[in-house]
């Protein structure tokens, strides 16, 4: 199980409960159940996200779209 790094917010986030977060781990929530598999870690560290699945085809695909995205910038 891999596990998933995103520098997603600005640094005042910090906490899986703050709204920004809260609502980013329900997409990730809906994500893991159309692919039949768990969320296994969600965390919140001063804007930078980190979370993992239970299914190495979900991870894949993520990081598929993590890496298309940056070579967009």
């Amino acid at each position: 199980m891999g596990v998933i790094e995103v520098d997603l917010f600005s640094e005042e986030v910090s906490s899986s409960q703050h709204p920004a977060a809260a609502r980013f781990r329900k997409l990730l929530d809906a994500v893991a159940d159309e692919y039949g598999c768990e969320l296994c870690l969600f965390e919140v560290d001063q804007g930078t996200v980190s979370f993992s699945f239970d299914s190495e085809e979900l991870t894949s695909e993520i990081l598929k779209i993590l890496q298309a995205r940056r070579g967009d910038l």
